[in-house]
């Protein structure tokens, strides 16, 4: 929670980042700053995107190829025709993480998404993390999305014997790698655009999305028709709305939840927004509305077709209009599902450019990261980059059973962004990293307000003269009302909470808090534990979550909130039940992501710790910062100029 350590090198209040010691894997950077020097003369990101914009980046970064196939699988294996009302409960899971998302885009609007977030709010090792684990996200996914493209392209065309030579897939014998062409040409082409300019690349999202959008608006109408023509047979069954039962349902729900996951790369952009305290909440809440509208319409439409246990799992909306007389469909919806995987790939790419530069920038990884081009204002050194890698996976590898490690960085992310939003309501930080440089300007302002906290001390001790020395701070009226919910609070928790404790116990509260998460979720999923020691375990689990939720509930958020970052942007409400609830299902997720992913996600977050302790660690921008408190920052900063000239 931001553990700082007294400086070595001077007197006053300033605390320095601790290196030497575990502590700097806590050390925070302040809010808006891309590192705590002096960063005027660094290009920056062109704000170009508005509110259109965000809604066509997210949209067309979550609408990919999977509604196209994800439809038929999750109705014949878990929902069956409650398949519409699985999309609602996961865009309802979803939502909970857009809502913190949403707060923290807007209270600190820059490149870098959740590792940015939680670089402020939680500390240097956990962002660190997070923006390794979603490099790996961007990367697998990215190119098992371009891997897809080839036969989607070749269903268009009428099957892969059509294709010329230079795009169809070639296998190399011996060695059984699959080679594809097709999928490098996009990737490159795709990168280029992004290096043209981040506003000439949202008006090609925003109309490949529309295409893609115009499709499923024709797969709504079209299939609506033919369903009233037939009587809708696929709701017509003995088995009733629920065949799989509620829980069914539920899994269902689990698997389509990452089908609403694209708003975190509507968050990577907040640099690029010219409004970001109003236009990144309406693009983030939009396109996840928008997408969850679609996905259900369709829903309906499919399953009311075809019955659940008939839908081809490969292809079951072009295959569901063929059995009602439209096979001349199937060349639109393999036309949507093309344009919704380019779409899906531009979204995908996007983001890591910019997660990149926001590391290079705090010092983590090689400035070579966060250079800008001056003219187009895109971070076209890290799009190459990440255009190169993407190729060269798509190119030689079937990423398709690596996809498992996408959602984990994404369910950290969501996770951390939660946490973070916890953090900043309840306890701010309330120290600024400023660069050792000023140390004597940092000396001299703490001094000075050491001086004058004395003197009020002094004055208050004289005005109190013949008071009682056991006098509480709180005095409650004997006709307050019973009602009153901050007569209650401080009643209940008066005696054990102040402001010498606040913090740290706080602190303690939302790190026992998500400790009762995992141990709750984790019993409750492993099946191999005694029954014994899963229900000792999910009772613990239980306590530890509730208490954390009531004594949150019970207390008063920091005011200090209020002047965290930007202000006048969305507010997340029901705190803490909001992100405490994401969080938890979060975390059940994450747990329930199988051995063989979390093996595999293990050795590249195993190479990051490497890559953080023998580079990004030494290399910080926060290395031999030191911390004062926010109060003192104008001032010392006033003092260091006067100092100057």
């Amino acid at each position: 929670m931001g553990v700082l350590v007294e400086s070595k090198d001077g007197g006053g209040g300033g605390r320095n980042g601790g290196q030497g010691s575990w502590r700097f894997f806590t050390r925070r950077k302040r809010v808006d700053s891309p590192t705590i020097s002096n960063n005027s003369s660094q290009a920056l990101l062109a704000k170009e995107l508005t509110v259109p914009n965000l809604m066509a980046i997210g949209v067309g970064a979550t609408i990919g190829a999977g509604v196209y196939v994800l439809v038929g699988t999750v109705a014949r294996e878990h929902s069956g025709p409650a398949l519409a009302i699985s999309f609602l409960v996961a865009g309802f899971a979803a939502a909970l993480s857009a809502f913190c998302y949403a707060e923290l885009a807007s209270r600190c609007p820059s490149a870098g998404s959740a590792y940015h977030y939680s670089y402020i709010c939680v500390g240097e090792g956990v962002a660190w993390l997070i923006g390794w684990a979603l490099i790996l996200e961007y990367t697998i996914g990215g190119a098992a999305v371009a891997r897809g493209i080839t036969p989607n392209l070749a269903a268009l065309v009428g099957g892969a014997d059509n294709l010329p030579f230079f795009l169809s897939r070639q296998l190399i014998p011996g060695i059984d790698i699959v080679l594809d062409p097709l999928a490098v040409i996009i990737i490159f082409i795709i990168t280029g655009l992004l290096c043209v300019g981040i506003k000439e690349s949202t008006m090609v999202q925003s109309v490949v999305t529309s295409v893609n959008i115009c499709v499923l608006v024709f797969v709504i109408l079209a299939g609506g028709y033919l369903g009233f023509k037939s009587g809708w047979v696929g709701y017509e069954l003995p088995t009733g709305y629920f065949p799989f039962g509620v829980d069914g349902m539920l899994a269902g729900s689990a698997t389509v939840f990452f089908a609403y996951i694209g708003f975190d790369a509507v968050a990577s952009t907040a640099e690029e927004v010219k409004n970001p305290q109003r236009d990144l909440p309406l693009g983030i809440g939009g396109s996840l509305f928008l997408c969850c509208g679609l996905y259900m319409m369709v829903s309906i439409v499919i399953v009311g077709l075809v019955p659940y246990y008939a839908i081809n799992p490969d292809t079951p909306i072009s295959t569901a209009f063929a059995d009602h007389g439209m096979q001349w469909a199937a060349y639109i919806i393999n036309a949507g599902a093309f344009t919704a995987l380019c779409a899906s790939l531009m979204g995908g790419i996007l983001p890591q450019p910019r997660i990149l530069m926001a590391m290079a920038r705090d010092g983590l990884l090689p400035p070579f990261f966060s250079d800008i081009d001056k003219r187009t204002q895109v971070p076209i050194k890290s799009t190459i980059v990440t255009g190169l890698v993407a190729s060269v996976l798509a190119f030689t590898m079937e990423v398709s059973e690596l996809a498992g490690m996408v959602s984990v960085g994404t369910l950290l992310a969501f996770t951390v962004v939660a946490i973070s939003v916890l953090i900043l309501r309840y306890i701010p930080p309330d120290e600024v990293p400023l660069p050792p440089s000023i140390q004597e300007s940092i000396d001299s302002v703490s001094t000075s307000y050491i001086w004058s906290s004395l003197d009020t001390d002094e004055k208050d001790t004289t005005a109190n003269v013949g008071t009682s020395r056991n006098q509480k701070p709180l005095i409650i009226k004997e006709d307050a009302s019973v009602d009153d919910t901050l007569t209650a609070k401080h009643l209940a928790f008066g005696n054990y909470l102040h402001e010498g404790n606040r913090r740290s116990v706080i602190g303690w509260v939302i790190a026992f808090t998500c400790v009762g998460v995992f141990v709750l979720t984790y019993a409750a999923s492993d099946l191999t534990l005694p029954s014994s020691v899963r229900f000792a375990l999910c009772g613990v689990g239980g306590i530890l979550l509730l208490s954390g939720l009531v004594f949150l509930t019970s207390i008063d958020q920091d005011d200090a909130r209020h002047n965290f970052g930007h202000s006048g942007g969305f507010i997340c409400p029901f705190v803490p039940l909001l992100p405490i609830a994401c969080i938890l299902i979060n975390s059940y997720l994450l747990i329930n992501l199988g051995a063989d992913t979390w093996a595999r996600v293990s050795i590249w977050l195993a190479i990051g710790l490497l890559v953080y302790i023998f580079y990004g660690r030494t290399h910080s921008a926060l290395k031999g910062a030191v911390y004062v408190p926010a109060t003192q920052v104008d001032d010392t900063y006033r003092t260091s100029t006067s100092c100057l000239a």
